[in-house]
């Protein structure tokens, strides 16, 4: 008798709150991407804490960063607010000579009552440095979320595209005048519109991502964020954008809403599937045909089967912190895996979309029901159903993770994730090599308990 496989795809919410890291924490990656830039994290104490002892375990050189911490005054508007920055700015312009200076504001103006986006155009004026303020509280973002702001209140410092509109037009008019992979054989890359990748990734990842859409003859007109702030890409009306992370919907909707840019929806390239989804999705907007997409795909599995051998049938479930949740399950579930459980702190179906369409296919595909998906999961409900389903691997937040593995579920810290190299067809085994760690080192713990079992009866 057959059974029937459920193939609807449906995101519940439960009323759990962001149980994440916090989401100013993003300027650990975002300093060493923007490398002419210089992070001021405008908050209480309690941020200077967290950024000391966070974050300090990450960073061993000489950081672009720095808090200021807020007194009682600050926090009921007493003080002079724009007076005590700009010190703090001309001795960060004294001191480093940055190229840009971004504020990071860690709670809502409800909780500081300062503002922030008032002061900086008066105080860029004053001292000639660019400031950006961008909004991470731990209140309304989830922990990757931090870069989305960042990246959002930045798009509006991009230059606007050189040529006119006249001219954007008559290129995108004249860009399907050749389809043919043949004619184009003897070019470097195809005469399409300016496509601009939004996320920030290591430099090499990046250099990977833009390599392959070479091969496919597009060409990656800059990346936001750029690597110095002075080389931002131009936005604007005929630019078209396509992310490369899953928690970058704010900025997506700025890039479309603000810079009136035309978002190319695709699944983001994280495994093989993904990257070669998301190649599959950029260029039939440019009228350019695919080559060689399956092969390379093929080609990166097939390295990956001593990987895939360990994690086939095992089953993994996902608490929610980073955002990177669907993605992940998705390839894991390509991989072999049984995911009983998506849980994500925030998720934003209209960009998500094409991820979320490619997890269903991916589904059917491998026969498997589509997991459960839960947006602001409780975590007390989901510590349940972990013990009911006792899976095999839990990737969670790192308040989660010692408490499970007291009772016997091995863990994956899920910030792991977000600072490894994940994205692109060359980074499928390093996501592999996260999920593999717990479960080899599980496994080696059985082994050496049978192995003492057997000696000990051996003894007797």
């Amino acid at each position: 008798m057959s059974v029937k496989i459920d193939e609807t795809l449906t995101v519940e919410c439960e009323t759990g709150n962001y149980h994440t890291f916090c989401p100013i924490s993003c300027i650990s990656w975002l300093y060493q991407k923007i490398e002419d830039s210089f992070f001021l994290v405008v908050g209480t104490k309690t941020c200077g804490y967290f950024l000391q002892n966070a974050l300090g375990v990450m960073i061993f050189a000489e950081p672009r960063y720095a808090m200021a911490e807020l007194e009682e005054g600050d926090i009921s508007a007493q003080l002079n607010d724009y007076e005590g920055l700009k010190k703090l700015c001309i001795r960060i312009r004294k001191d480093r000579d940055p190229s840009v200076i971004i504020w990071i504001g860690t709670c809502t103006t409800e909780i500081i009552k300062m503002d922030l986006e008032g002061i900086a155009p008066k105080l860029e004026w004053e001292i000639g440095i660019p400031i950006i303020v961008a909004r991470a509280n731990g209140l309304d973002y989830a922990f990757t979320q931090g870069e989305d702001t960042v990246l959002a209140a930045m798009a509006h410092r991009c230059p606007e595209p050189e040529f006119s509109v006249r001219e954007r037009k008559e290129t995108i008019k004249n860009l399907f005048t050749f389809h043919s992979i043949k004619k184009k054989q003897s070019i470097e890359y195809a005469n399409h519109p300016s496509l601009v990748l939004f996320g920030s990734l290591p430099s090499n990842v990046a250099s990977q991502l833009n390599l392959e859409l070479k091969r496919q003859f597009i060409k990656v007109s800059g990346w936001l964020p750029a690597q110095r702030y002075t080389d931002l890409p131009s936005l604007g009306d005929g630019v078209y954008v396509c992310g490369v992370n899953p928690f970058l919907s704010r900025t997506a909707t700025t890039l479309i809403r603000r810079e009136k840019c035309e978002l190319i929806g695709a699944p983001f390239p994280i495994g093989p599937d993904g990257t070669r989804a998301w190649i599959e999705k950029i260029c039939p907007v440019f009228g350019v045909e695919t080559h060689g997409l399956e092969e390379r795909e093929a080609q990166i599995w097939e390295s990956l089967k001593d990987y895939l051998y360990l994690v086939r049938g095992k089953s993994v479930f996902f608490m929610g912190d980073n955002l990177l949740e669907v993605s992940l399950a998705r390839f894991l579930i390509r991989c072999g895996m049984i995911v009983h459980e998506i849980g994500i702190p925030y998720i934003d179906k209209r960009y998500q979309a094409a991820e979320l369409s490619l997890l269903q296919d991916t589904c059917i595909k491998m026969c498997v029901p589509i997991p459960r998906i839960v947006e602001k999961p409780d975590n007390s409900n989901q510590i349940r159903r972990i013990r009911e389903l006792q899976p095999d691997l839990a990737i969670t937040g790192m308040a989660h993770a010692n408490p499970l593995e007291a009772r016997g579920i091995s863990t994956k810290w899920s910030v792991e994730f977000t600072f490894a190299h994940i994205h692109g067809f060359a980074n499928a085994r390093d996501v592999l090599e996260l999920v593999t760690r717990p479960l080899i080192r599980q496994k080696n713990i059985e082994d050496l308990d049978r192995t003492t079992l057997v000696r000990k009866n051996n003894k007797f």
